[in-house]
């Protein structure tokens, strides 16, 4: 299963799941129509970088660390595609909150 199929139809983003008292994770989908871009990815990581909590995003076939834009342009991640977030730490909850938000508008992109 990926994780493209974990997300339901038509939905962009799964509610976060409480995996243990530090660690969240989230599904979410691009919906970007140039898919996680420059841009976006360098939003996605100036957000993660304001929390301590370790924070990766993962692919069914890569994972890698939200905090770094290149780290997050290997994923090359088209529209469509879905992805994990994961965050472990004391504010592992408000990371994830924020960054499904960000997926969630689009990353303030009309497309």
């Amino acid at each position: 299963m990926t994780n493209n199929d974990k997300l339901p139809e038509g939905k962009d983003v799964t509610q976060e799941t409480q995996q243990t008292d530090n660690s969240v994770c989230a599904l979410v989908r691009v919906a970007n129509e140039l898919g996680l871009h420059a841009r976006p990815a360098a939003r996605l990581a100036q957000e993660a970088q304001k929390f301590e909590s370790v924070i990766v995003l993962a692919t069914d076939s890569q994972q890698v660390d939200a905090k770094s834009i290149l780290d997050i342009l290997t994923l090359a991640a088209p529209r469509g595609c879905g992805l994990t977030i994961k965050a472990s730490g004391e504010d592992a909850r408000a990371a994830v909150e924020r960054l499904t938000g960000l997926f969630r508008e689009r990353f303030g992109e009309d497309k």
